[in-house]
């Protein structure tokens, strides 16, 4: 079993798309650490802001498979696949980490990029495990929190009620 990081996010019925995946999270895989959740302006792409938080679950499945069943959720919330990249969803699933394996894995970029650049990522990650370690680095989500740009933490806690 290994530890993965996924990252949640939603700006469509936001409350009840994020309800909805970890329901099924807990269904396939147990225990779910939650962080808490964080409103933040939509990234790409003029919209409604996101609800964003980061889970962790214990799996043994590799990254392809476990890949395909985070699908599986989103598109059981409504995620329309055909839609622009950046643009608003039901729900969106990243796995930002799986174990300490790093590059590109099964078509998963691992860690991925989003936890250094955007701080809707990496403060639910230092949140959750502020003492743990970035794949391939010294560096816990804590210091690389500590240390992420100002004029980029544009976002606030809310109050969400699984």
């Amino acid at each position: 079993m290994v530890e993965v990081l996924l990252g949640l996010g939603s700006n469509i019925d936001r409350e009840k798309n994020l309800r909805s995946a970890l329901v099924a999270l807990r269904k396939l895989f147990g225990v779910v650490d939650v962080s808490p959740v964080y409103e933040s302006n939509a990234v790409g792409f003029h919209g409604d802001n996101f609800y964003n938080l980061v889970v962790a679950i214990s799996t043994d499945l590799a990254v392809g498979k476990l890949s395909l069943l985070l699908k599986e959720i989103e598109d059981n919330n409504g995620r329309e696949r055909l839609a622009p990249k950046f643009s608003a969803r039901t729900l969106d699933i990243d796995i930002l980490t799986h174990g300490t394996q790093l590059g590109v894995i099964d078509g998963v970029e691992l860690p991925r990029d989003e936890i250094l650049k955007h701080s809707f990522v990496l403060l639910p990650m230092a949140d959750l495990r502020p003492d743990s370690y970035y794949p391939g680095s010294t560096h816990t989500y804590q210091s690389l929190w500590e240390g992420f740009d100002d004029n980029l933490r544009s976002l606030w806690q809310v109050n969400f009620k699984e």
